[in-house]
C-alpha cells in the first residue's frame, strides 16, 4: 500500500502565505493539508496576534515548531556571531531544521506563497521527498490579490504599517526606519536587542552593518527627516509605501529570509 503524501504549508506571519492558506481553504482543493509556523522565539509580538486570528479563521490549528535550543543557545555556539545577510544561521537552524524534522522521510508537497509577479523561488529543501507547489502563480494571482484575499477575511497584518515584512524582532534584513519603528513600538525588544549586541561588539558584530544601534538612535533625527522625505516625494503616489521599495529596487524580496519573505 502506497503510503499516503502529506500537503503542508508552512504559515510565516506574512501576507503571502496567511493569504495562501486562505485561499486554498476557499478552493477547497486540499482539505487534508497541515498548517505550520515555525517559531524562533523572538518574532515579533504582532506574529502572533496575527497567527491566533488566521487560525480562527481557518478553522485548523496552526502547528507550532520550533528548534530544540533557544536563539541564545545557537548565539553561543556560534562565538557570538550575530546573524547577518552572509551569515543566516538563524534560518537554517531555527527554521529550516525543525521544519524537515517535522516532515522527516515523508512524502510532502510543500505549498509556497511565491506570486505570478515575483521572480524568486522562496526556500526549496534539498530533501528529494519533499516537492514544492506554487498555487498563486498556477492561477495567476499578483501581489493586489494577495492583499484584497486578506483585506476581505482576517485583514492586514498590523505589522505593516511599519515594516516591510514578517520575522524576528532583530531582524537584520530590517532598514535603518525599521528599526526606530522597533524603538518606538517595542522599546521592550529594541533594548533587548541592543543588549544581545553591546554583549557581542567587542567581536565587531553588529545587526546593522557599519552602525550599532546606540548610532542609529543618535542619527534618528536625520533618518526620520531623509524618510519624510521620500514619502512626500512619493505623496501623489498610489502604491504602498512597501510597493514603492520593492517596485524600485529599494526592497529587494530576493535578498530577504527565504522564509520570513512569504
Amino acid at each position: 500500500m502506497a503510503k499516503k503524501i502529506r500537503h503542508v504549508l508552512g504559515i510565516s506571519g506574512g501576507k503571502d502565505s496567511a493569504a495562501l492558506a486562505i485561499y486554498l481553504k476557499q478552493q477547497n482543493k486540499t482539505p487534508d493539508i497541515e498548517y505550520f509556523f515555525t517559531d524562533t522565539g523572538v518574532e515579533l509580538p504582532e506574529i502572533y496576534t496575527f497567527l491566533d486570528k488566521l487560525e480562527i479563521f481557518l478553522g485548523k490549528p496552526i502547528k507550532r515548531l520550533g528548534s530544540k535550543k533557544d536563539f541564545f543557545h545557537h548565539l553561543k555556539m556560534k562565538n557570538g556571531m550575530l546573524p547577518s545577510p552572509q551569515q543566516r544561521w538563524c534560518t537554517k537552524d531555527m527554521k529550516i531544521a525543525p521544519f524537515e524534522e517535522f516532515i522527516g522521510n515523508d512524502e510532502c508537497i510543500s505549498y509556497i506563497g511565491i506570486r505570478a509577479d515575483e521572480f524568486r523561488e522562496g526556500y526549496l529543501s534539498k530533501n528529494n521527498n519533499i516537492k514544492p507547489k506554487y498555487p498563486f502563480i498556477e492561477d495567476g494571482l499578483i501581489r493586489e490579490d494577495i492583499f484584497n484575499i486578506l483585506r476581505e477575511t482576517v485583514g492586514i497584518p498590523e505589522y505593516y504599517e511599519w515594516r516591510s515584512r514578517s520575522g524576528c524582532f532583530f531582524c537584520f534584513f530590517q532598514r535603518r526606519e525599521e528599526w526606530l519603528g522597533l524603538a518606538e513600538r517595542h522599546p521592550k525588544e529594541f533594548a533587548r536587542a541592543m543588549e544581545i549586541e553591546k554583549q557581542e561588539g567587542g567581536k565587531g558584530y553588529t545587526w546593522i552593518e557599519g552602525m550599532t544601534l546606540e548610532e542609529l538612535l543618535d542619527k534618528k533625527d536625520e533618518i526620520l527627516a531623509n524618510s519624510a522625505k521620500r514619502k512626500a516625494q512619493n505623496k501623489k503616489d498610489t502604491r504602498s509605501w512597501q510597493d514603492i521599495l520593492i517596485e524600485d529596487g529599494q526592497d529587494d524580496e530576493n535578498q530577504a529570509c527565504t522564509i520570513c519573505s512569504l
